[in-house]
């Protein structure tokens, strides 16, 4: 610990999190009985209200009973890390990169209600308005965990603003999510496997940015897998950055191939590919952001897209926790 400094803070913050898992439920078991007592006091003392005051402790305690159970279901071998989220305009052309964009601004305005850090890494802007793609590094306790959630295809219907004639149009957008990966993970990436392309940033950063080819672009061959970065005016920097992307990219393919016998897993295959959206955000001629998977539904797009993400995360968890277990049992029996 007093030898390795960077090795004792990852140890710390495991202690940490696990240390404030145990304090939470032994946080819920006092509430519980403080609540109780109350309840029979009060009752003792025909005390209604005070009877009022229990039963809400009561209430107030299994809504942060059913959080800390979400947060249980948070147990996959990346979960705790923080990931980077990476958008991609579909179908669409002007309304889809618009889309995009709206879609960075929920991800950073639920990131940042969570006490999250939101880094840009790289953005391709669009023509005319939003952006072509864009990748983001969210950092911050279980980020992977719950914005695992979140891969796949997102369909937008609204009146486009783009429109003249004011007609309804359907724009999509993929998301996909990989954990940060640190050096106790080992994955091999050979120098003769990677192609290294610089050039100038683009968009804001001032002038030394987007005069010098300090932005960084690697392919890696075998998996033809591209990562960019142009984050930082030095390029040994966005090099390193991007060089972390594709290590978490070849990481994150490696999870799905364990997982590729289950069937939950091949059902996401199906449901991350072009056309087949994992949630549909309606906001003409009706109100509605409804989850395919889970049948989740809200009838306030205007709160999901500032940010209210956690009920379809918390289902979603739900929903693979629970088809991970049946496939277990299955195989077992």
């Amino acid at each position: 610990m007093w030898q390795d400094a960077e090795e004792a803070q990852k140890i710390m913050r495991e202690r940490n999190r696990l240390a404030a898992g145990i304090e939470g439920l032994a946080k819920l078991e006092r509430d519980v009985s403080d609540a109780i007592d109350l309840i029979g006091l009060a009752e003792a003392e025909s005390e209604p209200e005070m009877v009022g005051e229990g039963v809400q402790s009561l209430r107030a305690i299994a809504e942060e009973a059913k959080r800390q159970e979400i947060l249980g279901l948070l147990s996959g071998e990346a979960d705790g890390n923080d990931c980077f989220i990476e958008l991609n305009a579909g179908q669409g052309g002007t309304e889809a990169q618009d889309w995009t964009e709206m879609l960075m601004r929920m991800y950073s305005r639920w990131s940042e209600k969570h006490g999250y850090k939101v880094d840009v890494l790289e953005a391709s802007e669009g023509e005319g308005a939003g952006l072509k793609s864009v990748t983001l590094q969210v950092s911050g306790p279980s980020a992977y965990g719950w914005l695992k959630t979140e891969a796949g295809v997102h369909r937008l219907v609204r009146i486009s603003p783009f429109d003249a004639a004011a007609r309804r149009q359907t724009s999509f957008a993929s998301v996909w999510v990989y954990p940060v990966v640190d050096d106790s993970i080992e994955i091999e990436i050979r120098d003769a496997d990677l192609k290294v392309d610089t050039f100038r940033a683009s968009g804001a950063g001032g002038q030394h940015v987007n005069k010098t080819e300090s932005a960084i672009r690697i392919t890696h061959l075998p998996s033809g897998i591209i990562v960019a970065c142009q984050t930082d005016r030095s390029q040994h920097r966005n090099r390193a950055t991007a060089l972390a992307m594709l290590k978490a990219r070849l990481y994150e393919a490696e999870l799905r191939k364990r997982e590729a016998a289950s069937a939950l897993t091949e059902a996401g295959k199906t449901e991350n590919s072009w056309g087949h959206q994992i949630r549909s955000y309606v906001l003409a001629p009706y109100q509605m952001v409804k989850d395919l998977r889970t049948g989740v539904e809200k009838g306030n797009p205007g709160a999901v897209l500032d940010g209210d993400l956690d009920d379809f995360m918390a289902a979603a968890l739900a929903a693979r926790v629970g088809a991970t277990r049946s496939e277990a049992s299955a195989q077992a029996q």
